[in-house]
């Protein structure tokens, strides 16, 4: 896999290099928004709503959280992964292997270890507890650094082949001193060491059975199935159908399928033969057959993309992408179109030959009709407070959109091209960025060669907002896979350097997701690289990018220091440099209301106030270097005096120990000076705003 995405075209270049106008066919008929209200929203129940925004800027701006960190793991996080765990026949002797401060768990692919890891560091350490380490080339470099559990998911053919005894019994000391325990999963076929022995496990999976016994208990238990519907579950269970299922489906996740099935056959009254068919349809063998049969028919392949690629859209939304990939498939494969001995019905002389002419269906299949002969269906409307109309979405039974899409993209020649093309040139509508993007990334999780990410550049260097976020969700789920994480830094690590500025805006909405949460320090030295361009001034949509990132870090707790210290950073650097700019306009916002501002792209916005209760030595630092600076003194100042005149403010951020704390450097800060010296000329003009003593 190469990094080196710029070297490659990708199908319909970038827009500066003459792409169609997507939805150019469309767009005619859509209607202009210049003020009033946009609305949109995911199908999921997400919605969001933008003030005059442009159709093109109308993007879904939700998060994904990940489901691989490198840093601490949330506790509810942690929890949820372990809801309805069934213990593995290994876990006891991973359990005994781990008193030696070190666990190797070698399993296959989908046998539910990442789980068992998890269980077996949260006995030691708690759900809140658990720290995700990124895989280093040498795992003799790491140093544990407090006593919780360190959870390693892959690891690099380097770090692997570098892993020996020595390394061992050195992280043994190393982890007995801080208290911790790590545990490192790797799949079979990775080679290690012989002298490793000692410290590895060969995972072995739970009956699926088991595990779907124990997921009916916990939805019970959570009051999503009752006694009853519970003991009715467990008798399907027990039929021949489903334990022949099972039988051939022996993986943890098959099991919780099962449940999920059984838990829709006894609540919503779906048959066990529905239930079943959707189990089965999911597979990649079926996606295949299915295929097969519809290889000959445009509209269905065409209408099985749409639905794969744009899982639970609503039906316009998947009827339109499929009219433009339909003109493109219509003449893919088909015979040379006859010669000039054309037939009487095609030359129109059926009056000479006396057959009747051609009769033309105008209307073709009804939509309902087209979805049935594809295996789909409408799925019940679905309504949102933000939303003005309905929403009425179309999907397949479990995974058979994920199965249909890998195999249309990865095993027949040109399609992937084609869906590229198909997605640049149909109409934009809100949501499709989230839909397609992680439709996308569970693809190219499974290719290979160089052009799995080289492929996402020409979205990525787009002008439009809704590409380059279709860009980002895609590389959010390519990095929850352990052998892709490093492909995908390295990617972004170039994208943040390259001249285009769309193509730094991409790195920037990537880490404004899971990739920057799961990669909070990664991600800030990638934002830090984004600014160090050659612009002055970072404006338009490169500052918005960056400041959505960075309110994406701001949303959880453990991020709040890292974003303080590098706005610290780039307060401090030279004026007229990008980073400078942007510690500006972060300052200015969060000192004059909030940043990110409103009406720009954020997931937590702050107030100075905020921060300052918070994280106050931190925030002090900041403050001290914002009114030493020119082009923030007047900013920070009004922000002070702000919260100085609310009492609730005061109170929340400790203002008297921070003025305590100014006055202490003001001899040797010439803007701390000014700024106490102007409060102390405003209290004796107006002596009722004095502080309270």
């Amino acid at each position: 896999m190469s990094a080196d995405a710029d070297a490659g075209s990708g199908p319909n270049g970038p827009d500066s290099d003459g792409g169609t106008d997507p939805g150019s066919s469309y767009r005619d008929n859509r209607q202009r928004l210049d003020r009033g209200m946009a609305v949109m929203g995911g199908i999921g129940g997400d919605a969001n709503v933008f003030i005059g925004i442009a159709p093109d800027e109308d993007v879904s701006e939700r998060i994904i959280k990940p489901r691989l960190r490198e840093g601490p793991y949330p506790a509810d996080s942690v929890q949820d992964r372990l809801r309805g765990f069934v213990e593995p026949p290994t876990h006891a002797q991973c359990r005994k292997v781990l008193d030696s401060r070190v666990l190797i768990l070698r399993a296959e692919k989908g046998t539910g270890a990442g789980t068992a890891a998890f269980a077996v560091l949260a006995e030691r350490y708690g759900v809140g507890g658990i720290t995700g380490l990124d895989s280093p080339d040498n795992l003799s470099r790491w140093r544990p650094s407090e006593p919780r559990g360190y959870l390693l998911q892959g690891l690099s053919p380097m770090a692997a082949a570098s892993l020996g005894e020595v390394v061992l019994m050195e992280l043994y000391s190393l982890l007995g001193r801080s208290g911790a325990h790590l545990v490192v999963t790797v799949p079979v076929e990775t080679a290690l060491p012989g002298d490793t022995m000692p410290w590895q496990v060969v995972h072995r999976p739970p009956p699926p059975v088991d595990v779907t016994v124990k997921r009916l208990a916990t939805m019970a238990e959570a009051g999503e199935l009752t006694a009853a519907q519970e003991a009715d579950a467990l008798r399907h269970l027990a039929t021949a159908d489903f334990t022949d299922y099972l039988n051939a489906h022996p993986l943890p996740g098959d099991g919780v399928e099962v449940a999920e099935g059984l838990r829709d056959l006894v609540v919503a009254g779906e048959s066990a033969t529905f239930v079943l068919d959707n189990l089965r349809t999911g597979s990649p063998a079926a996606a295949r057959e299915a295929l097969e049969e519809a290889r000959h028919e445009a509209d269905r392949i065409s209408l099985m993309a749409a639905i794969s690629l744009l899982p639970e859209q609503d039906r316009t939304v998947v009827e339109r992408f499929g009219a433009v990939l339909r003109t493109h498939l219509d003449g893919r494969g088909s015979p040379a179109q006859a010669g000039p001995d054309k037939g009487p019905e095609q030359t129109g002389t059926h009056r000479a030959s006396g057959k009747p002419p051609t009769r033309h269906d105008v209307l073709g299949p009804a939509f309902e009709d087209r979805l049935a002969a594809v295996g789909a269906r409408l799925l019940p409307p679905r309504y949102t407070p933000a939303l003005r109309y309905p929403i009425q979405p179309v999907g397949f039974g479990r995974h058979r959109s994920d199965a249909l899409l890998r195999s249309l993209w990865l095993e027949y020649e040109g399609m992937a091209d084609l869906l590229w093309k198909s997605l640049d040139e149909a109409p934009h509508h809100p949501g499709i960025e989230l839909a397609a993007g992680e439709s996308i990334g569970k693809v190219l999780a499974h290719a290979t060669g160089p052009d799995t990410l080289r492929q996402l550049r020409p979205f990525a260097a787009s002008d439009k907002r809704w590409r380059r976020r279709l860009v980002a969700y895609a590389l959010g789920e390519m990095v929850q896979h352990p052998s892709l994480t490093g492909a995908v830094r390295e990617q972004l690590r170039y994208w943040s350097r390259a001249t285009p500025v769309p193509l730094r805006c991409t790195v920037a909405e990537t880490c404004a997701g899971s990739y920057g949460l799961a990669h909070p320090a990664v991600a800030l030295k990638l934002l830090d690289a984004v600014l160090d361009g050659p612009d002055t001034t970072v404006e338009g949509p490169l500052r918005t990018a960056v400041s959505f990132a960075l309110s994406t870090l701001l949303s959880e707790d453990t991020n709040h220091v890292l974003v303080l210290d590098l706005l610290l950073e780039w307060q401090s650097s030279d004026p007229d440099t990008g980073r400078h700019s942007l510690a500006v306009h972060a300052v200015e916002s969060m000192s004059r209301a909030r940043f990110p501002r409103v009406g720009a792209p954020g997931v937590r916005r702050v107030r100075l106030a905020d921060l300052l209760a918070e994280h106050p030595e931190h925030t002090r630092d900041l403050v001290i270097a914002a009114l030493e600076d020119p082009a923030t003194h007047d900013a920070v100042a009004e922000g002070l005096f702000l919260i100085e005149r609310d009492p609730e403010l005061r109170r929340r951020a400790h203002f008297l120990r921070l003025l305590a704390a100014l006055a202490a450097v003001a001899r040797t800060h010439r803007g701390v000076l000014r700024y106490v010296l102007r409060r102390h000329r405003t209290l004796a003009v107006s002596p009722a705003e004095r502080l309270p003593s």
